[in-house]
């Protein structure tokens, strides 16, 4: 036997090991579509697929953060003080086990005595978190995914400028990544810098120091909290409506986006989310927070103080989700909901890539004969989310749910759902295969006719202005298009 044919039988016989040896580990709790995409991609191409599966085939951040993640829930379980405001859970009655599971996996529970206003304006959210900041005394907490100074933001960081002169704490988390994949990093940083805030990157990507992951496991938290009294959460980042990429500029593309203004004891859980990712980048937990959040509204402001749009009284509750956990939370938060849901389920997701058990649901409340709908947006930034989502299009056309996009050159990203009259969703997380596995999300569930009435008029305007796909214009539209989906989608199983 000549070496060429003995090295052959070598490779065939590495390639067969590799095979092998792939089918067992990537089985182990996987997703048996995740783990046929992944083994298909190693025995299609072995050596590629092997080396593509050692960078980002592993879906948890690495042991010593999830034990920093299961520390912190042991303590929030035990002695965070919240139980005084957790809330009775009456009715639906079939909410009641959807907050003992949320309690469970997140360590949060729900609780009583909240205020809650919708923001929709991109300007007016950060109008509104800059007055907050003017008002701290004690500190300012800020969690943004991607988080930039420039034109739009610059009032932001001056607000953060005048706290730490102030003698306010400032303390800021920023996903590493995604700020490398934007312009004005160097600038960002030097404006922390220069004005004492402290400031560290989230989920670093840096080996030289120790540093790795998977680096596309990323901290996609959107929140900012004031002397533990107030909080906002939602879509949006810390960034100009364009992103400033040229790109975008060019096709006039900005981002349209809901965020949420808080207050009572919810504010509580929202800064427990922040201090656990800065308990996880610098092994510290401050020691300064006054938590008045814990304090009843009544108890405070006359209400004539209050944004006329606020609402009293709301039961809340944070589910934190994402890699640093054994479970997806928020995957089971979403899929429990529409499985209980008896009238109505309207979803917005600006990347709508559902895993099984999400489509289903969905399917099975269309199929109930509920009112199903949901808002993607017309155009999209993001070239495969956006192929790969329009494949699951036609399936749910026809269990009747009713599809709207929201006109270009708005990209709509706003991450929010309701149910029936009285639950809503509101938080960073996409319904997506990413946003469930791969991304630190953090959501929140509200119980209140009042906030979900708030909801929907933000659903119908979305309505009033978007275009509804016709289920057989769609199935009749170009073979290229369709192509383009399908092969997007084949993709999407990769996590």
């Amino acid at each position: 036997m000549s070496a060429t044919e003995i090295w052959s039988w070598v490779l065939i016989g590495l390639q067969i090991i590799i095979g092998l040896a792939a089918t067992v580990a990537i089985s182990l709790r996987r997703k048996p579509s995740t783990a046929i995409a992944w083994i298909m991609a190693i025995v299609l191409i072995p050596y590629v697929g092997f080396m593509a599966f050692l960078l980002i085939g592993f879906g948890r951040l690495p042991r010593k953060r999830r034990d920093k993640q299961k520390a912190v829930n042991d303590f929030m379980h035990n002695t965070s003080g919240l139980e005084v405001y957790k809330s009775k859970v009456d009715e639906p009655e079939w909410l009641k086990p959807v907050v003992a599971m949320n309690d469970k996996l997140g360590a949060l529970p729900m609780v009583h005595s909240n205020s809650a206003y919708l923001i929709q304006g991109y300007e007016e959210s950060l109008e509104t978190m800059v007055e907050e900041i003017d008002k701290a005394e004690n500190f300012v907490h800020i969690e943004f995914y991607i988080f930039v100074k420039d034109q739009t933001t610059a009032p932001f960081f001056d607000a953060l400028a005048r706290a730490v002169q102030r003698g306010v704490a400032v303390r800021v988390l920023f996903d590493h990544v995604a700020t490398l994949r934007l312009p004005n990093r160097r600038e960002t940083m030097d404006a922390l810098d220069d004005m004492g805030a402290d400031w560290h990157h989230m989920l670093p990507l840096k080996p030289w120091k120790g540093q790795w992951q998977r680096p596309d496991l990323r901290n996609h938290r959107k929140l900012l909290v004031v002397d533990g009294k107030i909080g906002f959460m939602g879509s949006q980042n810390l960034i100009d409506s364009t992103y400033l990429k040229p790109g975008n500029i060019k096709r006039g593309l900005h981002w349209k986006e809901l965020m949420v203004r808080l207050e009572g004891s919810i504010v509580a859980e929202l800064d427990a989310v922040f201090l656990t990712d800065w308990y996880s980048e610098t092994d510290e937990i401050p020691h300064d927070d006054a938590y008045q959040a814990l304090t009843p509204i009544a108890e405070r402001l006359p209400a004539e103080q209050y944004d006329p749009r606020t609402v009293f009284g709301l039961d809340a509750q944070v589910i934190p989700s994402g890699p640093s956990f054994e479970n997806d939370n928020n995957l089971k938060l979403f899929v429990a909901l529409i499985h209980n849901a008896r009238h109505r389920v309207s979803i917005t997701s600006p990347y709508f890539v559902p895993d099984e058990a999400t489509l289903q649901a969905i399917i099975t409340a269309a199929s109930r004969g509920l009112e199903v709908e949901l808002f993607v947006s017309e155009v999209a930034d993001q070239a495969m989310v956006y192929h790969a989502q329009r494949s699951y299009y036609e399936a749910l056309l026809d269990a009747g749910v009713m599809i709207y996009q929201y006109p270009e050159p708005t990209v709509l990203h706003s991450k929010h759902f309701s149910i029936d009259d009285e639950i809503a969703v509101i938080g960073s997380s996409n319904m997506d295969i990413r946003s469930f596995s791969l991304n630190m999300e953090v959501s929140m569930l509200v119980r209140g006719r009042e906030f979900v009435d708030q909801m929907r008029q933000v659903e119908d305007a979305y309505r009033s202005i978007s275009k509804p796909i016709d289920p057989e214009q769609w199935k009749s539209r170009p073979l290229k298009g369709k192509i383009l989906d399908a092969l997007a989608r084949l993709t999407s199983g990769l996590q």
